[in-house]
């Protein structure tokens, strides 16, 4: 998962996955280091850190056969599998990367980039925060329409009641820990020599790109500039920009999410097949 997230952040696309169709696929999720259940240590974060405690866990369940992972990652957790990528990539089935970057750049003019890394810093009023992570993470339009599930006025509502319970888990979720993982997101730089690398390992046809047109965490361009250096969609990398969606696109296109990795699953299936 991505920066400052609990691995609870999947749990629509876990329940259609590994419950719904538990038969065919299982699901591993898992808090990164800093957040939820897992440890906190104060120490300098790394995404190929990150990546490696996430082999450990991957190994520890024996998940060790070649071709054998559907790798998913959104923002900061796209960064680390980049790296898991790169560290087995025989292993790696497919490789779903959402809504991040192979290096964060500034594609919004200096001073607005500066404020806005400030400011997620910057101690708020619980409505000041929840107001400016929606205003970062989600499409207002998503923001606005009816709750699907019914139990809140709007998506943001919910969104807010579930953002507001993880900051009051004063274990779980400690500055501390959010901070060393924006060192690790912040300073996470994949070269487009090594993007090649990466696409000539694993193999451009099981890797997918993904990026709304109106993330504010982690903009456009950024998705754009990772498909093009794993190979571009010429050489097999597959692309899908979603127009008028931010940042958490497994929650703004539940659905539609749950049918392109569905697709890719199945795309690989039979390559591997032939």
């Amino acid at each position: 998962m991505g920066l400052g997230t609990f691995k609870t952040g999947w749990q629509n696309q876990t329940k259609a996955f590994g419950h719904d169709r538990g038969s065919k696929y299982s699901c591993l999720i898992l808090d990164n280091r800093g957040m939820g259940e897992s440890d906190k240590p104060i120490m300098r974060y790394s995404t190929s850190e990150m990546a490696k405690d996430t082999l450990e866990v991957i190994d520890h369940v024996g998940w060790k056969s070649t071709r054998q992972l559907h790798v998913i990652g959104v923002s900061m957790g796209g960064m680390i599998a980049q790296e898991l990528a790169l560290i087995v990539p025989d292993r790696i089935a497919s490789l779903t990367l959402a809504s991040t970057a192979a290096r964060l750049v500034n594609t919004i003019g200096y001073w607005e980039n500066l404020r806005n890394r400030i400011n997620m810093f910057i101690p708020k009023s619980p409505d000041a925060q929840l107001a400016d992570i929606k205003g970062r993470m989600f499409s207002q339009s998503w923001l606005d329409a009816p709750d699907a599930r019914g139990g809140f006025p709007t998506n943001g509502d919910r969104y807010a009641a579930m953002e507001l319970m993880k900051r009051q888990d004063a274990e779980g979720f400690t500055r501390k820990g959010f901070i060393c993982q924006a060192v690790a997101a912040g300073w996470h730089y994949k070269s487009a020599e090594q993007l090649q690398e990466l696409g000539d390992r694993v193999g451009r046809e099981r890797i997918h790109v993904m990026h709304g047109t109106v993330d504010n965490m982690i903009t456009l361009p950024h998705g754009e500039t990772l498909a093009k250096e794993l190979g571009g969609e010429a050489a097999g990398v597959t692309k899908t920009i979603v127009d008028g969606r931010g940042h958490v696109l497994h929650l703004e296109e539940e659905e539609r999410y749950r049918q392109l990795l569905e697709r890719l699953v199945e795309e690989v299936e039979r390559l591997d097949s032939s």
